[in-house]
Parts: C-alpha cells; sequence; structure tokens
C-alpha cells in the first residue's frame, strides 16, 4: 500500500494536472494595443508596493512559509500553481514543492512536495512551467554534465510524468546553471533563458578556469532541442547576474544583480524592450522599497506583470530563507 506521503503528493500532483489542463499557448507575438504599440509599454505601472511576506496574506496555509529555506517562486501561467525549492520537513535536500488554488482569487493552500521522478536523491530545484502549460523545467545537481544542470519534463495529467531529459552540454556546463525559463520571441520562436557561472562569460577567467561568475544567458530552439547557449546583449556585467525571469508578454526582464549601485548583498534588477525581438534596455535597479541589505534573489512575474515574487532571508522571514511578494497596478 502506498505511503501516506507518496498519495498526498499523488493528489498534489492531479489538482496540478487539472490546473494545468486548460491552460491556453502563449502567443507567439505580442499583443497589440489599440495605438499599435506593444501592449505593455502602452501601458503605465504604479510603484511596486513594499514587499510582503508571503505568509502574511489572507487566508493562505500557515506553512506555506517554514522555519527552513524557501525560494525559487514561479507561478504557472494560469495563477493556480504555486512552485518553490524547499528544504523543508518531507525533504530530500532541496526539493520542489507546490501549492495549488481554485481560482486565482483564493488563498493558496499547503504546499506539497512534487513526487519522482522529479524529485530525487539529489538536490532540485529552480522550477518553471513552460508556456503551454505542461512542460516543466528545473534545475538539479544529479548527476550530467557539470555541477547543476537544466532538466525538462512533462505533465501528461492522470498521474503521469514523463522521465527528466537532461537538455544537454550545449546548454549545460561543468558549472551551475539556474531558472531556466522559456519564451516564445517574434522572429526567433521558443528560445530558453538562464544563468550560468561557466567560464567563457563576459569577464574572462583564468586559463584552465571552469568556473566563473554567473551570467545570463539563452538559447534558441533549433532541429528539435535548444541549441548553444549565447550571452544575452546588454544585461551583463563585471559582476554576479543571475535568476532571469521575463513577465509582460516577454517585455521586461527581472533578474538579481551584485553590480555597482546595489542595496545589499545581491539586488533585484529590471530590463525592458519594446517588443519581443527588439534587445534589452540598461538594466535598472528596482530600488530601496523592493531590495534589501541583504541577498533578494530568484525574482518572478506574473503573467500579466502586476506581481513581483522573489526569495530573501530579509528581516520577518520565517527562515533561512521566506519567499516575498509586490504588487503593481496598471493605471
Amino acid at each position: 500500500m502506498p505511503s501516506a506521503r507518496s498519495f498526498v503528493a499523488a493528489l498534489a500532483l492531479l489538482a496540478l494536472a487539472a490546473a494545468c489542463a486548460d491552460q491556453p499557448a502563449e502567443p507567439a507575438e505580442t499583443a497589440l494595443a489599440s495605438d499599435g504599440l506593444p501592449a505593455f509599454a502602452a501601458a503605465e505601472f504604479s510603484s511596486w508596493s513594499t514587499p510582503d511576506n508571503m505568509q502574511s496574506l489572507d487566508g493562505i496555509d500557515e506553512d506555506f512559509n517554514t522555519e527552513f529555506l524557501d525560494g525559487c517562486p514561479f507561478i504557472s501561467p494560469d495563477g493556480k500553481s504555486f512552485f518553490m525549492a524547499s528544504n523543508r520537513t518531507g525533504s530530500m535536500g532541496l526539493d520542489i514543492w507546490v501549492s495549488t488554488r481554485a481560482s486565482r482569487t483564493d488563498p493558496w493552500g499547503k504546499p506539497t512536495r512534487l513526487p519522482e521522478p522529479i524529485n530525487s536523491e539529489f538536490n532540485d530545484f529552480c522550477p518553471t512551467l513552460g508556456p503551454d502549460g505542461h512542460t516543466f523545467y528545473f534545475v538539479s545537481n544529479r548527476p550530467g554534465c557539470g555541477l547543476g544542470d537544466i532538466y525538462v519534463t512533462r505533465f501528461r495529467g492522470n498521474d503521469r510524468i514523463d522521465e527528466p531529459v537532461n537538455l544537454g552540454c550545449d546548454v549545460n556546463s561543468k558549472g551551475d546553471e539556474a531558472s531556466p525559463f522559456e519564451l516564445n520571441e517574434s522572429g526567433s520562436g521558443r528560445v530558453l533563458y538562464f544563468s550560468s557561472n561557466r567560464a567563457g562569460g563576459l569577464t574572462a577567467e583564468a586559463p584552465g578556469e571552469e568556473i566563473g561568475d554567473s551570467d545570463i544567458y539563452v538559447s534558441h530552439w533549433h532541429g528539435g532541442k535548444f541549441g548553444p547557449r549565447q550571452l544575452v546583449p546588454g544585461v551583463n556585467s563585471a559582476a554576479q547576474d543571475g535568476h532571469p525571469n521575463a513577465g509582460s508578454g516577454g517585455l521586461e526582464l527581472v533578474f538579481f544583480s551584485t553590480r555597482d549601485g546595489t542595496v545589499g548583498m545581491q539586488d533585484l534588477y529590471v530590463s525592458t524592450r519594446s517588443h519581443s525581438n527588439r534587445t534589452w534596455s540598461e538594466p535598472v535597479n528596482l530600488g530601496a522599497d523592493i531590495n534589501s541589505t541583504v541577498g533578494d534573489t530568484r525574482p518572478s512575474l506574473s503573467r500579466d506583470g502586476t506581481t513581483l515574487y522573489f526569495g530573501s532571508p530579509r528581516l520577518g522571514s520565517e527562515g533561512s530563507s521566506d519567499i516575498w511578494v509586490s504588487t503593481r497596478t496598471r493605471e
């Protein structure tokens, strides 16, 4: 007979599959406003609100954040599944957990550990769901190309998950990869953004070095797979730059950086563009209203760009890191 833990995991997976089943595919072209400009560029947003610990939200399950490490937040395109990485009780190390809700206005339920083959005896983290609502990316330090590699699987419904596949050593490296995020770009099709501390990034390493500072990369889909990685123009610096996530129809890129001008150890930055086939703008620090004097990492945006999630050990966290949220409105 299956254990209570595996039964609960199966129920969570069924709820996740149901939440993902009817998600529309991400449009290949960015939606246009009435004046012909991209909808994001035509809209004006309010300022970001002061971040709240997710645990303080009305009705949220009392175990959403814990006294352990909770981070790597990512909300599904339909707004009904919330993925995170945590080493909370019940984990085998660093594992991927999911909280679900019946609608966008309902509070988040109790997070449940995803079952094998996603989680393993190794560390599994940095979860994201592709635009189709079924393709699932994550990072694991199970044996592969290097220290932490990007893997992809697919939710098939009826409690079925494809065996995770390593994206290969054209994408992965001997170093650590992080925060894979798939996007459909006009003129490019499927692309995968991620960060890596491989050697050979923006800043040259000493001869023979295999690990460098973290930079943000993109890989293009071609011939049935993601091809060799390329540095994303305009967003990297000589410091650490990582954990990219794109929102607002692919016109806004958020990530962390330790470049000059930060408030704390790692700050959250944003870069924008007017269309998905344009280059990214000079990154801008999100400021002291969002960032803290400690490390703020792994930001992710809701599909409509109005909600920002990230991990932080700032004052007010329950554990070594909690998930925090900030919101804004279209004006």
